[in-house]
């Protein structure tokens, strides 16, 4: 008995269904999930892995069965019959994938302003300033300018990083007043309104290392501990060429852009230890240029805090007593320069 072709598209139908659905929730591209974004980030893909999945199947599907049902046979030489268009099947064809890239879009900005993305509220509730009328168009977000300007030049002023902050050492800063500060941000998300405020980590990127500073306490490390369940603020900013702050355990991304102040928050959920890559190639060492990130509970946290500070005490002590006269650093190691073999312009070189 010949089974109708109505059947078969069912059937076909059916399986590439199951082997989608399957395969989008089952392909193991990601690594573990170490961040509440992480879940929403990992919804968005495997949505997106299994209808790419189906339209892969769909369409190498079609050509392998047309190449195998029309193929040339021996010995037929005739020309091929004659192929009209047809406007039902051109409009279907661009319909669907039309209606999957709106859908996709919808979803990505859903998941966007699920992590704190996009903030309506922002725009409209930005401080306004005496000569900006609430009727020009564009007030608000100049007035939201201004303030990634305040909040940039306050991380200029962390004393902790000001030798790589400094303001003299980025031309793009320099040359663009004003408006090389504004950044994309991640802000807030809706999950974490009011709770416990967020804890702040202001974030350096330069050639090739990360430094990263705890406003609060003047923790300072080149290695970033975060406690589970409290949201983290990232404020960021680079010293040299373009960086990325990318965690694949967390799913987010954002640039560090000199003159620039970006910001991405993220809540940890997972205790371990992971890696800080540099998702920007930023020179001929950029693949070296990671940095270590330990997710720990709120008791380790606050013990590491303290090793941290009672550690930059006794350094602090210890350069107090290796340098008692307060010297400057090429009049302190003016002494060891002929035993070291160091000429005495390259060790004014050192002082800048």
């Amino acid at each position: 008995m010949k089974i109708p072709s109505s059947i078969w598209t069912l059937l076909i139908g059916i399986v590439l269904t199951l082997v989608s659905l399957w395969y989008g929730q089952n392909h193991g591209l990601l690594p573990a999930q170490a961040s509440d974004e992480a879940v929403l980030v990992d919804g968005l893909f495997n949505t997106m892995m299994i209808i790419s999945t189906g339209i892969f199947l769909i369409v190498e599907g079609v050509l392998i069965y047309a190449a195998f049902k029309y193929r040339r046979r021996p010995g037929d030489n005739e020309d091929g019959l004659p192929v009209e268009g047809n406007v039902p099947l051109e409009i279907l064809w661009t319909a669907i994938p039309a209606i999957i890239v709106i859908g996709i879009s919808v979803y990505s900005f859903e998941v966007y302003n699920d992590i704190g993305g996009f903030d309506p509220h922002a725009i409209h509730e930005a401080p306004m300033t005496q000569n900006m009328s609430m009727n020009m168009p564009g007030a608000a977000i100049a007035a939201t300018l201004n303030d990634n300007q305040a909040k940039s030049d306050a991380a200029m002023q962390d004393p902790a990083t000001a030798a790589v902050r400094n303001a003299d050492q980025i031309p793009q800063k320099q040359n663009a007043p004003g408006i090389g500060i504004v950044s994309p941000s991640i802000g807030e998300s809706p999950d974490n309104a009011g709770k416990a405020p967020a804890l702040a980590i202001n974030v350096t990127g330069l050639q090739y290392a990360w430094i990263f500073t705890y406003p609060e306490t003047g923790i300072t490390t080149g290695e970033m501990h975060v406690p589970i369940g409290r949201e983290v603020e990232i404020n960021m900013t680079a010293n040299d060429v373009i960086h990325a702050f990318w965690v694949p355990e967390f799913r987010l991304k954002q640039d560090a852009i000199p003159g620039r102040q970006s910001e991405i928050r993220f809540t940890p959920k997972k205790e371990g230890d992971y890696v800080l890559i540099c998702a920007e190639l930023c020179g001929p060492y950029h693949g070296a240029m990671r940095a270590p990130i330990v997710v720990e509970k709120q008791e380790a946290f606050d013990k590491w805090q303290q090793e941290q500070l009672v550690a930059s005490r006794e350094t602090l002590n210890q350069a107090v007593a290796l340098n008692p006269a307060n010297l400057s650093p090429d009049q302190f190691l003016a002494p060891y320069v002929k035993e070291m073999g160091i000429k005495p312009e390259l060790l004014n070189q050192v002082h800048h």
